[in-house]
């Protein structure tokens, strides 16, 4: 799966509404008969029960397709307030129940809800695919689009953008083909939908672990062991790791045996390999559906509607960011080599020999750092930063909360007037923070209901989730967050920023709603002040001394910044690289020849340099982001960095909570969404095109 320690992914979903494809989960508006009031969340409830689930969905797929046959009907009379304006609405109001139905198969602690949920966005994803491939309703757009030119019928900026990704859209499911091409296209989708929801599905149902002895965990932090459950087999006491990041993690990075690192490694790495045939799968249908509507390959399908345009563009990409990196990797690799006595480093040893490194040549200790970084406190001063740098205001809801399990915290968004210090409300985040049974197993954004202007002119607000996996509590401690665990909240909050700021008329624009190669951008630009020294001082307090960290700490702590960054950034490259080499590929032979197994392998060998030794690893059944969401997209991660580090380096690097540029940053480019030219949003904030000065800094890649 992507990698933890550099930030996990934002989740998306386009099913439905006649959108461009399909992939995991979006979000957006409240539906007004269920009378929900978005201000206060008050009357939002989270307890659908199976039953409940399964009807609201027919209730939705019929009123949907009810509305859609009132569009048709239109085709002799065409107008943009009956049928633009009216599609935009009716996709603004009806999309939040749409994402409460399927979320709920990320987060809900029972096993039904959880079925009944995917089961529910199969459905309801099928059916929208039939409604996606609506020749009547092609047409009917298609006459409204002639009818604006030839009679040079004003039209706002945003809603024109609207009707020309819309039209984009039919075309690229084929509503040019035949009929019974048109048929396979929806074969395809359909298939797509019900893979993608199963590959999902069985990455968050997975509850494999291993069980090892008090003296196979030797190493292991006294905090991680006191909240593994215990099991007592034939007079023996075995410790529960589970594959949740709290529970692997430390072992994977602590343990002094070798072979309890290598189990915990193996047992992680194939966690997921029921998903392994489900790709299988999804690469066929993927490659069918490209070819049939035009496209050389399913990467070029994909890359059409991303910033970097096409296949080739990414591949020449990746493949200068591989030839620059190995060389850094290798010095890295060299001194991993010193630390384990000169011999072989296997990926399994490769966090416990980092962890080595950081406390014997940096002085730093990641548990001990941990000490001045308890989650409630950190969360609090966090949202204390994007407070000051976007006029923002977070309140608690400590009463009448509205979520699905206890454990979840909701905050109330207010902006404030600068000038007047008037608060209007902005919006609803909620945060799920601890890992439980059938729960999502990383961390990810869910933008449940996106802002737009209603049709009294008014503003709905959003709602959005942050989902994350970090430990709980203990009778000792109380959660503590790792200084990565910090960066990744940082990171995923950063997403719900965006969401929160979006101020967009349609919700199909509205903030973390941009090109995939962009989406990560603004995340990964605020991930930067997890490294600042004043940021730090004021963002840590000691659980039981609340003292900050000391100056010597966070320098010692900002030193480590790079240590092994090519080793990581090769890591996701493979990844990356991985992704593409199996979408790129535009000969049916070549894709019937492909041992997907052998090919991760290695180019897991070749490009991250460290060897799993004569065990096979198939891990690309837990990589997610290529089972729905991020496929062909993977690349995005550092496509979009680029952005992040030039926004960083240009706005922040010499004062990181400078408000004039934070304000500026939240105007120009966070709250437009993808409702304008995201290049030319850019250019205006930062005085000048974009470029990879700041991001070739950062990988030590000067002058490359």
């Amino acid at each position: 799966m992507y990698c933890f320690l550099k930030s996990a992914f934002h989740i998306t979903v386009v099913i439905g509404l006649l959108s461009v494809a399909l992939s995991w989960l979006n979000g957006n508006e409240l539906p007004v008969e269920n009378d929900v009031v978005i201000e206060g969340i008050g009357e939002v409830t989270w307890n659908h029960t199976p039953q409940q689930i399964e009807d609201l969905t027919q209730e939705l797929i019929s009123k949907t397709v009810k509305f859609h046959d009132q569009i048709a009907s239109l085709k002799d009379n065409v107008t943009v307030e009956d049928v633009l304006l009216e599609y935009i609405n009716f996709e603004n109001e009806n999309q939040f129940l749409k994402n409460q139905l399927s979320f709920y198969q990320y987060v809900s602690t029972d096993q039904d809800v959880r079925d009944a949920s995917t089961k529910a966005d199969e459905v309801y994803g099928n059916r929208m695919v039939e409604e996606s491939l609506r020749e009547d309703l092609f047409e009917v757009f298609s006459l409204l689009s002639k009818k604006i030119d030839e009679q040079g019928i004003p039209l706002d900026s945003e809603y024109k953008l609207y009707l020309e990704r819309l039209l984009k859209g039919f075309k690229r499911r084929g509503l040019h083909l035949s009929l019974e091409d048109r048929e396979k296209v929806k074969q395809y989708l359909q298939q797509l939908n019900e893979l993608s929801i199963q590959f999902s599905k069985n990455l968050n149902e997975e509850k494999g672990f291993l069980l090892f002895t008090a003296e196979e965990l030797a190493g292991v932090p006294e905090s991680t062991i006191d909240s593994l459950d215990v099991v007592n087999e034939n007079d023996t006491q075995y410790y529960k790791m589970t594959f949740k990041y709290p529970d692997y993690i430390p072992v994977a990075g602590f343990a002094k045996n070798q072979t309890t690192r290598e189990r915990a490694y193996l047992g992680y790495g194939n966690r997921n390999v029921n998903n392994n045939e489900i790709l299988e799968q999804l690469l066929q249908v993927r490659f069918k559906l490209a070819k049939l509507v035009g496209y050389d390959s399913f990467s070029d399908y994909v890359l059409d509607e991303r910033l970097a345009k096409n296949a080739t563009t990414v591949s020449l990409f990746l493949d200068d960011l591989r030839t620059n990196l190995i060389p850094l990797g290798q010095k890295e690799l060299s001194r991993l080599v010193d630390l384990n006595n000169g011999t072989e480093v296997f990926k399994w040893d490769y966090s416990y020999l980092e962890n080595i490194l950081l406390e014997s040549q940096y002085e730093v200790n990641e548990n001990e750092i941990a000490q001045y970084f308890p989650m409630d406190s950190t969360v609090a001063k966090m949202l204390n930063i994007y407070e000051t740098l976007f006029d923002l205001e977070f309140k608690q809801e400590t009463e009448n909360v509205q979520a699905w399990h206890e454990d979840v915290k909701q905050f109330s968004v207010y902006k404030k007037d600068p000038v007047d210090g008037k608060k209007a409300y902005q919006g609803t985040i909620y945060f799920d923070m601890h890992p439980r049974e059938g729960k999502y197993g990383h961390a990810a954004n869910f933008g449940m209901a996106p802002g737009y202007l209603k049709r009294d002119n008014s503003r709905a607000h959003p709602i959005t989730v942050l989902v994350c996996n970090f430990s709980k509590k203990t009778e000792k401690n109380p959660s503590l967050l790792k200084h990565y665990e910090v960066k990744t909240f940082f990171h995923e909050l950063g997403h719900g920023i965006h969401d929160l700021l979006g101020h967009t008329k349609t919700a199909s624009f509205h903030g973390t709603n941009v090109p995939r190669d962009f989406v990560e951008a603004p995340s990964q630009s605020f991930e930067f002040w997890t490294w600042e020294k004043s940021v730090l001082r004021n963002l840590t307090s000691h659980f039981e001394t609340n003292e900050p960290l000391s100056d010597d700490l966070i320098d010692k702590l900002i030193s480590t910044k790079h240590v092994n960054g090519a080793l990581l950034a090769l890591r996701q490259l493979h990844f990356g690289i991985f992704d593409l080499s199996v979408h790129n590929i535009t000969d049916v032979n070549e894709l019937e020849q492909l041992n997907i197994s052998n090919l991760w392998n290695n180019l897991s060998k070749d490009i991250t340099l460290l060897s799993t030794g004569n065990h096979t690893i198939d891990s690309y059944g837990s990589f997610g982001h290529i089972g729905g969401g991020y496929e062909s997209a993977y690349y995005s991660y550092f496509y979009s960095e680029v952005f992040a580090d030039d926004i960083y380096y240009t706005l922040f690097k010499e004062d990181p909570l400078n408000v004039a540029n934070g304000r500026r940053y939240r105007d120009e480019v966070l709250s437009k969404g993808d409702s304008e030219d995201i290049l030319t949003n850019l250019a205006s904030l930062l005085g000048r095109e974009p470029n990879s000065n700041a991001f070739l800094q950062e990988h030590g890649l000067e002058g490359k």
